[in-house]
């Protein structure tokens, strides 16, 4: 058996690190195509010194300065986290503000799925009873609840996806009326309005929760069907005419009824692409999330905003140090100063805490050859593509709360994944897009979530559960174009309900984790 041959991959002419691409990593003593001997062993997705970088030597991957040298590092040298002191935060002062005009990409018509078209103009992917909380306190109750639902209701409605208690942390113990609360209070109350709800709504409170239904569901809050709003499905767990936890699971399940009997009379039609709205994060990030998934994300995210979609990116602290990429790349001085604002209150809140962006890096992702956030935020922005960002959205915010309706959009998050995914799906997502290197389990039961590989060597040993390997890049078998096409036209067929992704199929999901910058009482 012939011995592979040395493969490193450098992002930009200009940079003096490469990552090692080969399963396993190189030993030292390897011979590099260009002559370069390596002088340690260097893991897989690690850096290698390309020329010598002299003590406080800038460090340059994607062009950008990821570090300055803590002492000499030699051509052929491990260049990790150890040895690299890392850049300040870019400043927000005297940013470019829409500067970068990209060209105008050509429309992308004539590709369609098949989906649930709302009454406020959304549509859905899946078609799902979603029954609310107002508070952690009922989750239990609502979790028998909604097992027998499943197995004693939901088979006699064929066209219902499947039954979710939107299941969270909050409702009581809080400072309420504090700055910060609204964040977690809207977040809930858009996810209620998920489009893959079907507008329908339903509610299981405690009674004595300070987020009482009527605060967390006020009128106006869903549209007008039939010349009146929905009305506001109630089951209060302290009523008295409950007497014994089986009369609150009675109740819980003669009310869903009602509403899979409406949710089963929905058909899925043909609807265009631009109904999409989907939400792109990586988490369990490695060195070859920048190089291969992310870029393919990147693709597709043009794609679809060329088919008149809508397309999310978010984690503030991975896309903070190239804050000059996004500004430039404004569609308006206000989208620019709208993603400044957003920067500047998550570095206050960081502040607070006395931490800031280096807090973010795990040590799954210094493993896979990150060094630091700066590296890992150049890989991450990848995933927005080139179009230009026309929207901005604070944390829990709907798409139609800045009547954005397409295009490329901002939506500030924390990195968390989960936290990342529940905010996404309160801006309105109906497709969830997310890379990793390291490998995760995550999904969720809200939304399809499709899963990319940045490895092959993690795509073969996660057959099932990564739904496309883009390491088939670094391996030189396709091509991040080939990719970008593959995810697009994935993302149609589990739209439409023809395929379903592997978290979907396992039921793998996450909990919902609301973002709460207020007090706790």
């Amino acid at each position: 058996m012939s011995t592979p041959l040395p493969l490193s991959i450098s992002m930009h002419p200009a940079d003096n690190v490469a990552i090692v691409a080969n399963d396993g990593g190189l030993p030292a003593g390897t011979v590099m195509p260009g002559g370069l001997v390596l002088i340690d062993k260097v893991p897989q997705a690690h850096k290698v010194a390309l020329v010598n970088i002299p003590e406080g030597g800038a460090v340059r991957r994607y062009n950008v300065i990821i570090g300055y040298a803590l002492k000499p590092i030699a051509a052929g040298s491990w260049v990790h986290e150890r040895l690299l002191q890392m850049p300040e935060a870019r400043s927000l002062e005297g940013l470019p503000i829409a500067t970068v005009k990209p060209p105008v990409l050509e429309p992308l018509a004539g590709y369609t799925f098949e989906g649930y078209r709302n009454a406020d103009g959304t549509v859905g992917t899946r078609n799902i009873l979603a029954i609310t909380t107002t508070v952690q306190c009922v989750a239990g109750v609502l979790d028998f609840a909604v097992r027998r639902i499943k197995s004693e209701l939901l088979p006699r409605y064929p066209h219902v996806d499947d039954v979710v208690g939107l299941e969270h942390s909050y409702g009581c113990g809080v400072a309420i009326d504090a700055v910060g609360a609204e964040i977690p209070q809207r977040t809930l109350r858009n996810i209620s309005r998920n489009p893959n709800f079907g507008g329908e709504v339903m509610v299981v409170s405690l009674g004595c929760e300070k987020l009482q239904p009527e605060r967390l569901l006020p009128p106006g809050s869903f549209p007008i069907v039939d010349e009146r709003e929905p009305e506001l499905d109630v089951v209060c767990l302290q009523d008295e005419a409950h007497v014994g936890f089986m009369s609150m699971i009675d109740s819980i399940m003669r009310q869903a009824e009602q509403h899979l009997r409406r949710l089963d009379a929905r058909r899925r039609e043909t609807v265009p692409a631009s109904a999409l709205v989907v939400g792109v994060q990586c988490g369990g990030s490695d060195a070859f999330s920048g190089v291969t998934a992310n870029p393919a994300v990147g693709f597709c995210t043009d794609l679809l905003v060329r088919a008149g979609a809508t397309v999310m990116f978010s984690e503030v602290t991975e896309v903070r140090d190239g804050i000059d990429q996004l500004t430039s790349r404004a569609a308006s001085p206000e989208v620019a100063e709208a993603m400044i604002e957003e920067m500047a209150w998550y570095d206050a809140y960081l502040d607070k805490g006395r931490v800031d962006r280096s807090a973010n890096t795990t040590p799954g992702n210094k493993k896979g050859g990150l060094s630091n956030i700066v590296e890992k935020a150049m890989g991450s922005i990848i995933k927005s593509g080139t179009a230009p960002i026309t929207g901005v959205l604070s944390p829990g915010q709907r798409l139609a709360d800045r009547d954005i309706s397409q295009g490329l959009v901002y939506a500030a998050t924390p990195a968390s994944d989960f936290i990342c995914g529940t905010l996404q799906l309160a801006a309105g997502m109906n497709l969830h897009v997310f890379t990793t290197g390291r490998g995760t389990p995550y999904g969720l039961a809200q939304v399809p979530v499709i899963k990319v590989a940045t490895r092959s060597d993690l795509a073969r040993r996660w057959h099932d559960l990564m739904d496309i390997n883009a390491g088939r890049i670094a391996d030189g078998e396709a091509t991040i174009e080939d990719i970008g096409w593959e995810m697009f036209r994935l993302m149609l067929d589990v739209a439409s309900g023809r395929k379903k992704t592997w978290a979907e199929h396992w039921q793998l999901h996450n909990a919902l984790v609301l973002f709460n910058p207020a007090p706790v009482t």
